[in-house]
């Protein structure tokens, strides 16, 4: 009986949300918890912006309370109240990817970066934004590098700006497996390999260092400056591709004997 009575209640309580108008009995819905409760306040007409924005600050709203939120008047009118919906973990794909193509640069950057967003929508807002590069300013493209995802930073990297380039490497998302594939792409500007190469931070990294030797455009200063710290059957295994230039690969195999060389001398017996 108890149970009937509570989903009475319920009932009631979700047909009284629909038909609500003022703001005092609009606002004694906002704490409900009860999924048919928040989707007959999610159908109410009067519902204004303010009152779409506030139910998405809700982390706790079921797919189809949000779905039914999407349906509202207000959606199309408000800016805000689009970018809420993308950024909304439960937003459902049909109603936030459509609404992406509204928003503006850099809240995209906000739903890229925002953690509870599912990471496929994450990957679409990254991909607009891409989509949108060349037609960038060059103080927008500056200001993404600094500041946008590892992704973004690293695509930001084909470009010949030394500033350009100087800002997406000290992007604090950018990390060393975006570096090893940017390294790793054909038509690479010689000043984005020169500028990791004598990054304070990148090179150090030691399997950045076996890419920056395997790539031509590293100065040869450096690549010499990089034997020393690496293992010999890295470099021997560098040296078996035929795709180096000769030169750096006989730096390399001298490099190797000698490190050899002396092992020997040193482990021989007196």
């Amino acid at each position: 009986m108890a149970d009937l009575s509570s989903r009475e209640r319920i009932r009631q309580r979700a047909e009284l949300a629909v038909a609500v108008s003022s703001r005092a009995e609009i606002e004694s819905f906002f704490q409900e918890t009860a999924k048919d409760v928040l989707l007959g306040l999610a159908r109410n007409p009067h519902l204004q912006e303010r009152d779409l924005l506030r139910l998405l600050e809700r982390r706790d709203l079921a797919h189809e309370v949000v779905l039914e939120l999407a349906h509202h008047k207000a959606v199309r009118r408000s800016y805000t109240v689009q970018l809420a919906f993308v950024r909304h973990p439960k937003t459902p794909r049909q109603v936030s990817l459509p609404l992406m193509k509204f928003l503006y640069i850099f809240d995209l950057l906000r739903v890229a970066q925002t953690p509870a967003v599912p990471a496929d929508v994450k990957m679409v807002a990254e991909e607009t934004i891409l989509k949108k590069l060349d037609g960038m300013p060059r103080g927008q493209r500056a200001s993404l590098a600094r500041r946008g995802t590892g992704r973004l930073a690293a695509s930001l990297l084909f470009n010949s700006d030394p500033e350009l380039i100087r800002s997406a490497l000290d992007n604090p998302h950018l990390t060393e497996g975006y570096l090893l594939k940017v390294l790793a792409r054909e038509g690479l500007p010689p000043a984005v390999v020169e500028q990791i190469a004598q990054h304070q931070r990148w090179s150090h990294h030691y399997y950045l260092r076996l890419a920056l030797i395997r790539n031509p455009l590293t100065p040869l200063a450096r690549v010499l400056a990089f034997l020393p710290d690496l293992a010999v059957t890295d470099l021997r295994e560098i040296c078996q591709d035929h795709r180096m230039p000769r030169q750096v690969r006989k730096y390399i195999e001298a490099h190797c004997a000698a490190r050899l060389n002396k092992q020997r001398r040193l482990s021989a017996p007196d």
